[in-house]
């Protein structure tokens, strides 16, 4: 088999990383590693991860509620959406993965029981669509493909104009800068199933094996168990399983999951539009419902008229037939465009009837029911055949009547350069009222109507108000146009914001001006007419995929309107839609609002749901066996499945027996009515399953404990689908008791702040990952990378200088704890009292974060914040000439490794174990629960200390740059120099009329939270306030509202404020600074004094201090520089 270095190069799968950063010297990396793998073994071989709900012999069946027995033994059970078994995990799922983790370890720390199960997603067509593929690339190529001939595709020749759409469009499409070599021109597609293959990493002597789909299921679970291990994962794999009916237990599982929804009329059979091949079945992509229209030709324009002239019979109609997805605008109709370039067909519908759209359109159509019915579909497009193909230049000028149109004479059909071809029919209606396209292009057609070859009043039609709305008035498009500064058709960004704009604030708040259902609101109206149009015979339903779907087979797929089984979500069954919204809405946890409102816009526009197949893996349906549940149809509800799977089987296929040796077909759906607390015993149908009482009772002891499930966690694109069927399904088949309590939702991951892909050389799977970094340091990154819905970054660099980090502090614990000159005793230093109430405030902190899932946020103060109150201290000690207190690093040390350990847990195991010599496991360790409340007084001496020292450092730093560019300063940094602090032991007397006076603002609730009493306060000030003070009382007053406010929690918040004491001893807190000062300015500083600028002590100094020495207050010092 003949193969090129660009072929080679496409093949290798090294090269899907080839720009990802490169390591050298990993010394450091390799002994982390080396302790990651010891503990990952130890906590495997001990079975750390397994946990179960207290047994029947703990607690007998019935002796306490479910409810009672989880408020006895808090539990946390968290998934995230099980991965497909196609390939391996990277980077982006362990992201998502990482937030389930992250909680588990958390959990686990706070005293609950952990259960984090997962199992392997194996239903739905690509895999039967790949293995499929592999069959024909074997017969063609040979076992192991020896008889491929490397096939290469030439490019475009630099500098060939390609088409702008309406998503692209370039100023001057022809200019590229740079030039490809003759190499570069030459592009290697993985054109082939085998090919892709090779790309994975897959030997090629292995791949043929792929043709059967069932090795697929196994091949891949065990390298993501593998992946996932090697990450640390706290997973329980005893629960592990496949989908499909290759685990006969899950097959039976889904059985009776669709049974039962069958029953309850959740499942329904019935037409409805279908992503179709003549040959096989696509992809699961959703079709575009549109409405056709059906605008007759009046007149035909010269050159169609003759084109035409004996095709068709002199008296048959002829239509041209837009599809639009607003059909309550169409009294606004002034034309019709088609793409000047595009080909199209005149098609025969009837002997009377015709219609103009594309060929493409026209197949979509064959298969809802305009040509053929659907017991007679076409195999092919030769049985379709257009009477006559001309391009769309040759229809303009031609006079068609709009239906609805207010324009009763006929509006014509004109040109539009951006019509798309693929996409509805490519006819396109024109309502420039509403559509900043529309009214975008006809302005143009005008202005330019000799350049386009029509006249111009053709493109002139009064352009009548249809609706009115709040924002935009009542033309909405010439608004949008003209406020976004829209030069052109071309100006395709802005048109699209437009476009949308437009769009939401038509249909949500728009109301109708004209037609039968004047001041009606656009949302009513919208229906009503779509119904009138098609009941009146002038439209027709028509749908179109949402997007290119290619079959397995290769066949560019449809959309027919077929028999088919759905789920029937949406406003066709109500009730169970508002049960859905009222539990988003008020019992449902999302952590986000946007995850919320994504659910509630999801759930209003959400309908029927396609849920079986007769192609690919997974179950049968039970009452109608042709037919397959397609695969998001089957993992709605899977997590139940989790808690109970062990006890059913002891492998992922159901090969081997569980825990109660339990067999497929004992498992009846009346006993899973039973486990998920459907019915209760006794019952003959459950006795006949000879499952005894108590095995029975155990099951349910198990679901009923685990659930409901606690957090579910997923990227935000499962919103639409997934997750919004899992509330569903959840909602229909369990009591409220069990329905989900929580869906935390988070953004795609970005690769060193690029988008990940293979083509590109930015990827990067799981194992890559761990391999070149270890676990704990893709864990941090993975931590710092960010949470909420917004994209994500998972930064290289970070997990690098995660590595240099988490080596460090290991090195430093080991020697410092072993320092003979550490301080014994107590720890009653300054310092020591800020360092340790640093670390009670991170602490408590860092637990909040956890609680709230802020992992980023988590990180900062467990390990980040931690080490810099960790710096702060050394440094603050050693400028002091103070050894650190062993009670302290001890303290330090131990805190440390707990807060770290739901991120870096084998780090943290590390020192727990081999240098703190704690006898178990890091993993069964507890959150510090000893830990005091933050010290007021001591956190405010510390903010001081860092922000006085910031000051001062800063001050000098700005002043070396200064004396480097030649300007004039004060002292010269360079040379021997003396600081002096000044500091006041009192407020300014101006300042206490003020303080009196947000005193009885707040005595009086005149002073509030919510920002609303800005301008009284205001006024107030300018009744005391004379113009002098003016500029320095607003901004004190404002900053002494501030702080009352921050302080409305203390029992006394006015007289606090009107104490205004500080809660340290300021000059002896400046007088312990001054060590380390000395320190940080270096050898030139010859000293450093403390000097009060009021009461005696001023007096009895040295004159000649600056004038701005006068502004210190208490708490906010001033400093002066001088040379000596």
């Amino acid at each position: 088999m003949a193969t090129s270095a660009g072929s080679a190069d496409a093949l290798d799968p090294k090269n899907a990383a080839k720009n990802t950063i490169k390591l050298e010297n990993t010394d450091k990396r390799d002994a982390l590693i080396a302790n990651e793998k010891k503990y990952q073994a130890q906590w495997r071989e001990n079975h750390v991860f397994e946990s179960d709900a207290p047994t029947t012999n703990e607690i007998p069946f019935g002796s306490l509620s479910a409810a009672d027995i989880r408020e006895k033994h808090p539990k946390y059970f968290g998934t995230f959406a099980y991965p497909y078994m196609n390939g391996t995990i990277h980077a982006g799922h362990s992201f998502t993965i990482s937030k389930t983790e992250f909680t588990a370890g958390f959990s686990r720390m706070v005293g609950k029981r952990v259960l984090f199960p997962l199992g392997f997603h194996c239903t739905g067509m690509p895999i039967k669509a790949c293995a499929d593929k592999l069959v024909d690339d074997v017969k063609r190529f040979g076992t192991n493909f020896e008889r491929y001939e490397e096939e290469v595709e030439e490019d475009q020749p630099n500098g060939t104009a390609v088409a702008p759409t309406q998503d692209q469009t370039k100023e001057d499409v022809t200019k590229f800068s740079g030039k490809k070599s003759k190499a570069a021109n030459k592009a290697v597609k993985l054109k082939y199933q085998f090919q892709i293959m090779l790309a994975l990493g897959i030997p090629r002597e292995e791949i043929h094996k792929f043709s059967d789909a069932n090795y697929w299921l196994e091949y891949f679970p065990p390298i993501c168990e593998n992946d996932l291990d090697s990450l640390g994962a706290r997973i329980d794999w005893r629960r592990q399983f496949v989908t499909t009916d290759a685990n006969p237990y899950y097959d039976a599982f889904v059985r009776w999951q669709m049974n039962r929804l069958h029953e309850i009329k959740k499942v329904r059979y019935g037409n409805r539009y279908t992503i179709y091949s003549p040959r096989d079945e696509g992809e699961a992509i959703g079709p575009t419902e549109y409405l056709a229209l059906k605008l007759k030709v009046k007149i035909f324009s010269v050159e169609a008229e003759k084109a035409l002239k004996g095709r068709i019979p002199a008296d048959a109609d002829v239509f041209f037939v837009p599809a639009t997805l607003r059909p309550e605008t169409m009294m606004g109709q002034t034309c019709c465009f088609v793409g000047p370039k595009i080909t199209y067909g005149v098609f025969k519908v009837s002997e009377k009837e015709y219609y103009v759209v594309t060929k493409r359109a026209a197949w979509n159509m064959a298969f809802q029911g305009t040509f053929f019915d659907s017991d007679h579909f076409p195999r092919d497009q030769s049985e379709l055949p257009p009477v006559v193909e001309l391009p769309g230049s040759v229809f303009v000028g031609t006079l068609v009547k709009a239906p609805l149109s207010v324009h009763t004479n006929g509006v014509r059909i004109l040109p539009m350069e951006s019509v798309l071809a693929t996409k509805g029919t490519g006819v396109v209606t024109s309502v420039p009222s509403d559509s900043p396209d529309d009214f975008a292009t006809v302005r143009e057609l005008a202005k330019k109507a000799d350049y386009y070859g029509i006249k111009k009043e053709w493109a002139e039609l009064e352009i009548v108000p249809i609706i009115q709305t709040p924002s935009y008035g009542n033309l909405t498009a010439k608004y949008l146009v003209e406020s976004l500064k829209i030069n052109s058709p071309k100006d395709v960004t802005q048109l699209a914001d437009a476009k949308d704009k437009a769009y939401t604030e038509g249909f949500y708040k728009g109301t109708m001006l004209i037609g039968e259902f004047k001041g009606r609101p656009v949302q009513e109206a919208k229906e009503k007419i779509r119904d009138a149009l098609i009941k009146s015979g002038e439209a027709f339903p028509f749908a179109d995929p949402a997007g290119k779907v290619v079959s397995r087979s290769g066949d560019e797929c449809v959309v027919a309107y077929l028999g088919q089984w759905f789920l029937n979500y949406g406003e066709n069954d109500e009730k169970w839609q508002k049960t859905v919204l009222d539990w988003v809405n008020g019992g449902l946890n999302c952590y986000t609002n946007d995850t919320k409102n994504g659910f509630i816009g999801n759930l209003e526009w959400l309908n029927r749901w396609a849920c079986a197949r007769t192609y690919g893996l997974g179950s049968k349906l039970p009452w109608d066996p042709k037919f397959l549940v397609e695969s998001l149809s089957d993992s709605t509800i899977y997590m139940s499945y989790y808690t109970i799977a062990h006890f059913l089987h002891g492998d992922k296929f159901g090969r081997t027996p569980g825990k109660l040796r339990i067999s497929p077909e004992q498992m009846t759906d009346e006993v899973w009515d039973y486990i998920f607390t459907r019915r209760e015993l006794p019952d003959e149908a459950i006795k006949k399953s000879q499952i005894s009482v108590e095995d029975l009772q155990t099951m349910r002891r198990e679901f009923e404990y685990w659930y409901p499930l606690d957090m579910r966690v997923s990227g935000k694109d499962l919103i639409p689908n997934h997750l919004t069927f899992f509330l569903y399904i959840h909602i229909a088949l369990f009591p409220k008791e069990y329905w989900p309590r929580s869906v935390r939702v988070n953004g795609h991951l970005l690769l060193n702040g690029a988008k990940m892909s293979k083509s590109t050389g930015n990827f990067l799977t799981l194992s890559d990952a761990v391999k070149k970094f270890g676990a704990d340091a893709t864990r941090i990154a993975l931590g710092d990378a960010g949470d909420g819905v917004d994209d994500a970054n998972f930064e290289e660099m970070s997990a690098n200088g995660a590595i240099l980090r988490l080596h460090t502090l290991w090195k430093w614990i080991e020697e410092t704890l072993q320092d003979s000159e550490l301080r014994e005793g107590e720890a009653n230093e300054l310092w020591d009292r800020l360092f340790d109430d640093e670390m009670n405030t991170l602490v408590h902190e860092a637990k909040k974060h956890y609680e709230d899932t802020n992992y980023k946020l988590a990180l900062k103060s467990s390990f980040y914040d931690f080490q810099s109150a960790r710096d702060f201290y050394r440094e603050a000690c050693t400028s002091s000439s103070l050894s650190m207190s062993r009670r302290l690093l001890t303290k330090y040390v131990r805190l440390q490794v707990l807060l770290l350990t739901p991120i870096a847990p084998h780090w943290s195991e590390h020192i727990w174990l081999s240098i703190l010599h704690n006898p178990t496991s890091i993993q069964h360790a507890q959150w510090p629960s000893d830990i005091p409340p933050a010290d007021p007084a001591l956190t405010a001496t510390r903010e001081y200390v860092k922000t006085t020292t910031s000051n001062i450092t800063s001050g000098e730093a700005a002043s070396s740059k200064k004396a480097a560019k030649g300007k004039t300063v004060t002292f010269d940094p360079k040379k021997p120099k003396k600081l002096t602090i000044f500091l006041a032991s009192k407020f300014p007397e101006w300042q206490d009329k003020y303080v009196k006076l947000v005193r009885s603002m707040l005595a009086d609730s005149s002073i509030s939270q919510d920002g609303g009493d800005e301008k009284k306060v205001n006024a107030a000030v300018g009744k005391i306030a004379p113009k002098s003070e003016m500029k320095k009382a607003m901004p004190f007053v404002q900053k002494l509202r501030r702080e009352a406010l921050s302080s409305s929690s203390s029992s006394n918040p006015e007289t606090n404020l009107l104490e205004r004491k500080l809660p340290f001893d300021e000059e002896a807190v400046l007088n312990a600074m001054v060590p380390g000062l000395m320190k940080q300015m270096g050898s030139t500083c010859q000293g450093v004094e403390v000097v009060r600028i009021d009461g005696e002590g001023v007096k009895e100094k040295e004159k000649g201090y600056p004038e701005f020495a006068e502004a210190a207050e208490p708490g906010e010092p001033k400093f002066w520089f001088r040379n000596v």
